[in-house]
């Protein structure tokens, strides 16, 4: 389970936003985010906010789940009205725990209350072992376009230290499922650097995602939080720290073969083939609005960041007593946007306009290397691969 969420400023008990942040709501489009907190069996290096069945304890319901998340659709109902919803996006924890009729459920209730786009992207996640043919089929059939499955790896040694239940074949097998099932939209996760892990396991990780036929891959860099077993290991020894060098092979290794099947970097840790790029994350990064339904999941609108209490029993109790589950919330200012904004779009390969960022920071990363000359010289700041390995360097640095 996640650490313990921020206070910041109380959330009033109808969940109502100020006036100017709901003046313009949807403007740069709109997303629906829905966190399913449930998991089989928890990961190694997992601390997402997720419990599993002998951790949720009372109070809490699978079953009850998704009437729970539409007492909070009713209540997101009555604060904003958005005109369409552009994307949804359907994380966890282990979104396919709950049956493809209660997701669909879900997403008819988005539907109802706000409107789906015509063409809007509708994704879930899911964990290679929670789904069959069947169930595939069930989710299409319901309106799911887009699928993120969670593979990490294809060596089976890599898979048990990261704690995952699925077989090595299986996130591939499901891939090639998902497509056949009709879904235009498949993404396979990898995280690289595992102790343990080697050159050629990544490289064979690498070749299996791109011979399941995905048109999108996301390959994360492992990173090991605190509280979570897999930092225990490491604090007592049995495993060893994962090494910034090694991640730095490993994405080079993954930006030669996934440009070499046809994919194309479009944010520092994800590849598209053509039109296959995760449009409800683009959202996210250019600043769109976005409402989070489920336990300790983080809302944006106009400006105004919130998040939701987190633990299932205590989110249901509050809709149940027809309040706000939200948690705390922050009102940005101006200077705060800029600098989130700069952020993540420093990160896309469109990249940011050179006068939103600290020129003099952009002419030193530029004649280190680290950007696009081209691209600088059309007043734009754009990451070469070497600068897309020092991202976090250069955006602290060029951030005004």
């Amino acid at each position: 389970m996640a650490g313990a969420l921020p206070d910041g400023e109380p959330v009033p008990p109808d969940g109502s936003l100020p006036d100017d942040a709901t003046r313009d709501v949807g403007a740069n489009g709109f997303a629906v985010y829905v966190h399913v907190p449930f998991c089989a069996s928890r990961c190694g290096y997992c601390d997402f906010n997720t419990y599993t069945a002998g951790e949720l304890g009372g109070g809490a319901s699978r079953d009850e789940y998704a009437s729970t998340v539409l007492r909070e659709l009713d209540l997101a109902a009555k604060v904003i009205q958005p005109g369409r919803v552009d994307t949804v996006f359907v994380g966890g924890g282990t979104p396919t725990l709950l049956s493809p009729s209660d997701l669909g459920r879900i997403l008819e209730g988005i539907d109802r209350t706000w409107g789906l786009s015509s063409g809007a992207e509708v994704t879930t996640e899911a964990n290679p072992e929670s789904v069959d043919p069947a169930g595939l089929r069930a989710l299409r059939s319901a309106g799911f376009t887009r699928i993120s499955l969670g593979m990490q790896s294809s060596a089976a040694h890599v898979l048990r230290v990261l704690d995952r239940k699925h077989t090595a074949g299986r996130a591939p097998q499901a891939a090639i499922e998902a497509r056949e099932a009709g879904f235009e939209h498949v993404n396979l996760d990898l995280i690289y650097g595992t102790p343990g892990e080697t050159e050629e396991d990544f490289a064979r990780s690498l070749r299996t995602v791109v011979d399941a036929g995905v048109d999108h891959v996301s390959a994360y860099a492992l990173i090991v939080e605190d509280g979570t077993r897999m930092a225990g290991r490491m604090r007592r020894g049995e495993l060893p720290y994962p090494s910034d060098d090694v991640a730095a092979d490993r994405y080079l290794a993954a930006e030669e073969t996934l440009a070499g099947a046809g994919f194309q970097w479009y944010e520092v840790s994800n590849w598209a083939k053509k039109d296959g790029e995760c449009r409800h994350n683009l959202l996210y990064w250019t600043g769109a609005d976005w409402w989070g339904l489920g336990p300790g999941a983080h809302s944006h609108v106009g400006g105004v960041r919130w998040w939701n209490v987190k633990h299932p029993a205590t989110y249901a109790g509050r809709l149940d007593d027809g309040v706000s589950p939200g948690h705390g919330r922050e009102l940005l200012t101006a200077g705060d946007r800029h600098v989130e904004d700069v952020m993540l779009r420093v990160r896309l390969r469109e990249g940011i306009a050179l006068d939103r960022v600290d020129r003099p920071a952009a002419a030193r990363a530029l004649a280190g290397g680290l950007l696009e000359p081209a691209a600088y010289d059309a007043g734009r700041l754009v990451l070469t691969l070497r600068g897309r390995l020092l991202a976090d360097a250069v955006i602290r640095d060029v951030v005004p």
